[in-house]
């Protein structure tokens, strides 16, 4: 009984709304246009936190960073800046050397230019090429693969080989058409021997993953000798149980190498990879909000926008409404028609606006080369928004139809 009364009130409502088409056509695109605000930014936001996981997900689930970091402080009110020394090669070795956690490996490296010229044969690149000084734990404790040929392994450290590893880009440009292995490239006049091709990592922040040449520590010590090299020190902790403890020996242990007092400050810094993760997506959790703000404001207009219609049909509708309460039909009967009707014209919205806010936010996600999702949560809170909308939208013109006196609805004009 009560699905065959749900089916009539469903056929009464479709019935009016062909009836009313433009009218009804209007108000789904206004409440379309709020889902769709709302729906489209909280997919470029989901596939921007999605990137911005990739990306920085490549430094290793379970690792840390030990590097020099600019910290300020206040003074009597002034701000004084400290820089803290950088890491040099005879503290980075004396930390490696020192630090002997169990379940951990530590690499060492540094970034030698990021200007570099590279040429093969007749061919050669903008000096744009980044030059990174590595040891044979670098690209596992960077989350780094190889997709063609291999890492660098001891003998190649130890022995100073003129070996080296490059961005996925170079398949692309330099040494495209080629097989990249084994084929010789020259660094500042050096000869070095491609042993391996690292996957696509893309972009992060505008900066090129995929134009760089890894080449072993000593050579590239040999080769670009600058004055005051910084040195990075990545540790990579197997068991993630022992990350914290891990991360508190590694801090005494450059204390001790650089032979600060209990009293002083560590003058270094040490990062992990899932803070700098987090402390990222937490700047995309205000463009959530601000989504939702957008959407809210907008969503209110549509509401308004679908009382108004429903009200108005109440009005042009009157004499049916007495009609049929003199012919017997409840109170919760008229309203439950009207209330049908303002759910129907609200799902319909709510529908449009999800299909278009997905489009919408695929279009601008693949124009800004994010890793587009599917965002699932978005499209569950724009359909309880818009069910939201339809029921606080619909309850008014819902209860006034119902309370209609039936001689007077009759005589009405």
């Amino acid at each position: 009984m009560m699905l065959n009364l749900f089916k009539e009130n469903v056929r009464i409502a479709i019935g009016s709304i062909r009836t009313q088409l433009l009218r009804t056509i209007l108000t789904v695109l206004i409440i379309a246009i709020g889902i769709t605000a709302l729906v489209g930014i909280l997919t470029v936001v989901s596939a921007l936190e999605n990137t911005i996981s990739s990306d920085f997900a490549s430094m290793g689930a379970n690792t840390f960073n030990i590097n020099q970091y600019e910290n300020n402080t206040r003074r009597r009110g002034e701000e004084r800046e400290i820089i803290n020394p950088i890491i040099s090669y005879p503290e980075a070795i004396a930390f490696k050397n020192k630090y002997k956690y169990p379940f951990t490996e530590t690499s060492l490296s540094f970034t030698a230019t990021s200007a570099a010229e590279v040429k093969f044969e007749a061919n050669k690149t903008d000096p744009e090429i980044s030059i990174v000084g590595v040891d044979e734990h670098f690209i596992t404790n960077s989350g780094l693969e190889t997709k063609l040929g291999r890492n660098f392994n001891g003998f190649d450290i130890s022995n100073n080989t003129y070996s080296c590893i490059v961005g996925s880009d170079f398949e692309k440009g330099l040494l495209k058409d080629v097989n990249p292995i084994d084929k010789i490239i020259s660094i500042r006049g050096a000869r070095f021997k491609v042993i391996g091709v690292l996957k696509e990592k893309g972009s992060t922040f505008g900066n090129s993953q995929d134009l760089r040449v890894l080449i072993p520590i000593q050579v590239a010590r040999s080769l670009f000798t600058a004055p005051n090299i910084n040195y990075t020190m990545s540790i990579m902790v197997s068991k993630k149980e022992l990350l914290d403890q891990a991360i508190d020996n590694a801090t005494s242990t450059m204390r001790r190498v650089r032979k600060l007092s209990p009293l002083k400050d560590n003058n270094f810094g040490v990062v992990r990879s899932d803070d700098l993760i987090n402390r990222i997506l937490g700047i995309t959790k205000y463009l959530g909000l601000a989504s939702w703000l957008i959407g809210i404001i907008t969503i209110l207009g549509s509401s308004i926008a679908l009382m108004n219609i429903m009200i108005v049909s109440v009005t042009e509708r009157t004499r049916e409404i007495g009609v049929r309460k003199a012919l017997g039909a409840k109170k919760t009967t008229v309203a439950f028609q009207f209330f049908i009707e303002t759910l129907l014209i609200g799902q319909l919205g709510g529908l449009m606006g999800i299909i278009f806010g997905i489009l919408i936010g695929y279009g601008i996600a693949t124009a800004m080369d994010f890793a587009f999702v599917i965002p699932w949560g978005a499209i569950f809170a724009a359909f309880l928004t818009s069910f939201i909308v339809a029921i606080i939208s619909g309850l008014y013109p819902a209860i006034k139809a119902s309370k209609l006196d039936p001689i007077e609805a009759l005589r009405y004009e």
